[in-house]
Parts: C-alpha cells; sequence; structure tokens
C-alpha cells in the first residue's frame, strides 16, 4: 500500500510539473519578447514542439531515476536535496531541447529566450520539488483515504519504525496503537498506545476501525502468525509484515525478482549487467590503448637506461597476484627494488632499503604501475577496481576480515576507491585493511560510469600531488 502510494504521488508531482512546462514556456517567452529580443511568428509556432521536448526529457529522467540511484524524498525539506533533483530534471530536459535543435537545425529559438527558459525551468522545478507534494499529499490521503493501522509485535522493533511511521503520515497512515508480543501490559510503548497482546487483535480491529495491521517481524511463532492471518482475512483488513532479516543475518540484503522467483542477497552487484560490464571494458580499452602504444614505448626506454646506472637486471617485474574470484595472475610492473630480492612476499617500507634510488622516485608517482596497463589489455584487470595483492597476503588478510575475499567478485584494478582515499602503501594495521576492504565493498556495491570516472581523475590529481603514503 505504501509503495503504491508513494509511486502514485510521484507520478502526481511528475504529471503537474509537465502541466508546468507550458506555463513555464510563455512566461519566459514574454519576459524575453517584452525585454531584449523581438517576437517573431516562426519562433511562435515552434513553441509546442519545444515543451514536447522539455516534457520529454522530464519523463526520461523519472524513468531512469531509479536506476541511477537517484532517491527522492518527497518529504525532505533540504535545499541541497532537492537541487540535486531538479539539476538532474532540468539537465535531462534542457539536453533533450537542445538535441531536438541540433538535429533539426533549427535555428529560430533565441538564445535569450533559452537562457530565461533554463533559469525559469529550474525556479519552477525546484519550488514544485519543494512544496507540492505537501499539498497534493492533503487534497488526495485526507479523509477517507486515511488507513488506521495497528502495530503486532515487539518494543524494540515498534521502536526502531516510529520515525517511519512519522514520516508516512501524510500518505494517510495513521497509527492507533500497538499489541505487544513481548511483555503485554502498559499504557505506552514507543510513544504509542498499548492495546494489549495478539488475543485481543479481532476486538480492536473492530473497536478502533483498524483498516491495517503492520506486524513487526518475520513469522517464528507458525501458529501465532496463521492465527493473525485468519483473522484479518476475516475482518478484511490490510497486512504488512515488516522484513526483520537484516537483524536476524546481522546484515543488509537485497531483494531481488526473476521470472516469477524471489530471492534475498546480501549485497547489489552492478557489474552483473552485462551492459555494464561492456561500458567498463569499453573504459578500460579506452584508457589502456593510449598507454600501452604511446606513453610505455619511451618510457621503457629511459627506465632501462637509468637502471643499467642503478640496479642492473630485468626492467619488468612479474609477481603472482590474486584476480578476479581469486584467480591468479602474473602482474607486470616496472621494477623497483635491486635484484635478488630475497624476501619479495614483505611489503615495501618508507625508506625501505630495497629500493634504488629511482625506483623511489617512480613508486612515489605511481610510474612503477603503468606496465599494468598491459594486464588490463590481457582482461586480467582493470583500470578501476580493488587492487590486487599478492597470494600470501590475501591469506593472511582473509584470516583477520572474514569477508575479505567478497572483493574478488570483481576485477582488481590500477587505482581503485580505496587508493583515492588515502588507503594505499603499506597497511600496518587490522583497522586500516578494515577501511581498505569496506572502500573495495563499496564500490562493488555502487559501481556505475561515474564512480570509474571520478576514481580516475582523482587518481591523475594524486600523480601530480603525490599523498604522504605513496612510497
Amino acid at each position: 500500500m505504501i509503495g503504491q502510494r508513494t509511486r502514485g504521488l510521484q507520478s502526481t508531482l511528475l504529471l503537474c510539473q509537465l502541466l508546468l512546462v507550458p506555463v513555464i514556456l510563455l512566461i519566459s517567452g514574454l519576459m524575453t519578447f517584452t525585454s531584449v529580443a523581438r517576437i517573431e511568428a516562426s519562433l511562435v509556432s515552434h513553441y509546442p514542439i519545444y515543451a514536447l521536448a522539455v516534457m520529454g526529457g522530464l519523463v526520461i529522467e523519472s524513468m531512469s531515476r531509479d536506476r541511477a540511484r537517484v532517491r527522492m524524498n518527497l518529504w525532505q525539506h533540504s535545499f541541497l536535496d532537492q537541487h540535486r533533483v531538479t539539476a538532474r530534471q532540468c539537465a535531462y530536459a534542457i539536453g533533450v531541447l537542445l538535441i531536438y535543435l541540433a538535429g533539426t537545425k533549427d535555428q529560430t529559438i533565441s538564445r535569450w529566450f533559452l537562457a530565461i527558459f533554463g533559469v525559469s525551468l529550474y525556479g519552477g522545478l525546484l519550488c514544485s520539488n519543494y512544496w507540492l507534494p505537501g499539498i497534493l499529499a492533503r487534497r488526495i490521503f485526507d479523509g477517507k483515504w486515511v488507513e488506521r493501522t495497528l502495530l503486532v509485535g515487539k518494543a524494540e522493533h515498534a521502536g526502531r519504525i516510529r520515525s517511519w511511521l512519522r514520516g508516512k503520515e501524510a500518505y494517510g497512515l495513521r497509527t492507533i496503537g500497538i499489541l505487544r508480543t513481548d511483555a503485554p501490559g502498559g499504557t505506552e510503548c514507543a510513544g504509542l498506545p498499548c492495546l494489549g497482546s495478539v488475543a485481543d487483535l479481532e476486538e480492536v480491529i473492530r473497536r478502533e476501525g483498524i483498516t491495517q495491521v503492520i506486524v513487526l517481524e518475520l513469522p517464528q511463532e507458525r501458529e501465532q502468525h496463521r492465527e493473525v492471518v485468519r483473522v484479518l482475512e476475516k475482518v478484511g483488513v490490510r497486512l504488512l509484515i515488516l522484513s526483520n532479516l537484516e537483524e536476524l543475518l546481522e546484515h543488509p540484503v537485497v531483494h531481488i525478482e526473476d521470472e516469477g522467483m524471489r530471492f534475498i542477497t546480501l549485497r547489489a552487484e552492478p557489474l552483473e549487467n552485462p551492459l555494464n560490464r561492456f561500458a567498463k571494458r569499453a573504459l578500460d580499452l579506452a584508457v589502456a590503448l593510449p598507454v600501452v602504444l604511446f606513453i610505455l614505448p619511451p618510457l621503457i626506454l629511459v627506465i632501462w637506461i637509468v637502471q643499467r646506472f642503478q640496479s642492473p637486471g630485468p626492467i619488468f617485474f612479474l609477481q603472482k597476484r590474486a584476480g578476479i574470484q581469486n584467480r591468479e595472475f602474473r602482474i607486470i610492473k616496472f621494477r623497483t627494488m635491486n635484484q635478488n630480492n630475497p624476501d619479495e612476499a614483505r611489503q615495501a617500507v618508507q625508506g625501505d632499503a630495497r629500493v634504488f634510488r629511482f625506483g623511489r622516485w617512480m613508486r612515489r608517482l605511481s610510474i612503477d604501475e603503468l606496465p599494468q596497463f598491459i594486464n588490463v589489455l590481457k582482461g586480467d584487470m582493470s583500470v578501476t577496481g580493488p587492487r590486487p595483492h599478492m597470494i600470501e597476503h590475501n591469506a593472511q588478510f582473509a584470516q583477520q576480515m572474514a569477508n575479505y575475499h567478497i572483493r574478488t567478485f570483481v576485477k582488481p584494478g590500477i587505482t581503485g576507491l580505496a587508493q583515492v582515499r588515502g588507503f594505499r602503501g603499506e597497511a600496518r594495521s587490522e583497522e586500516e585493511i578494515a577501511k581498505r576492504l569496506e572502500s573495495d565493498i563499496c564500490y562493488l556495491e555502487n559501481w556505475r560510469l561515474a564512480l570509474d570516472l571520478s576514481i580516475i581523475a582523482r587518481t591523475a590529481w594524486q600523480l601530480l600531488s603525490p599523498p604522504k603514503t605513496a612510497y
């Protein structure tokens, strides 16, 4: 019920905003032609098409909002939050209009008009996002649309849902009280009247005019919940069950549905979508190919010459690392340590005697990592992702962190979210490992192309201004 009401109110808000577009278009035209430009009949005749293009952009933005993980809280009276959604709406609306103008080679539109319309559209949408939901909700959900709601469950669960219930009052949800299943008694529980126990369910429903019951936890006592369902079906009252699965598993969960089968998993994985994988691979190739073709060849020559003077030996350093799903591969790096190093598994530390002079400079500027773009072309790595660790370190970290291997669900990267957040270099403590792991899992669960681009840009900045942990 709540989900349908939320979607319905959002759709109604969108409809009002679509109707607002022609009004804003007309006002912008009047402002333009009475101040800075001369009215032309040919321009006026195009106005309906301009309005349809802008309205189409708003519809496309609304349809793509969930997939872009943009959540619009209709009751969040925060200018910043409403600005983000409004700016996104304007970008789509003006973007579609500009595409239409470019595609039809329309040269009749006034630049002054376009500028005034853009500003007016932003102002109109921001005001509608800020004030209109409350006005619509009061008009739609008052009166016969009010749901008198009764809670059934434990006091601790009632306290957890109380703030949510207050937020949903605007949707017509009125909480009447609670029937406790843990310790019935008293007159109040979590700020709500305590109306008895589950045995009093049918009596309370009839006495209080209840139209909806929310059970505050998943069924544990089968017979008790079966009786609750029987009573609600008998008296014709809607049932909602609050999932406390995250509490039971002590982990956030994600609900998915496929061909009628419903599943619960522990995390969302955007890179399981083939289109997302294709986009990420295309970005990898677009970045790696120029580096391998144009930057690596002259760099190899320079580094080979310097190595001949400071630390003769192979120019490259190959080492086994753990890749996606812990599959082993050989990572390629410029050698920065002296040859015949007896302890390759030991992490480099600041001032490490094993690193020759020019090698320290290469590590400081991350130049030693550039050959890994060859690994990217081979498909062993990505430009962005969790950093691949040595096999020995993987086993060590996995003993310290029970969920450590979750990071291997995606390809390892040359750079990653953990690195641009400052977690690079030697991992000195379990807390540092935990922070890196938290960033890696955050990347896995929230991947989008914009995140990869952001990581690449921030990494480029760190090359110009290396952090203190780069050594």
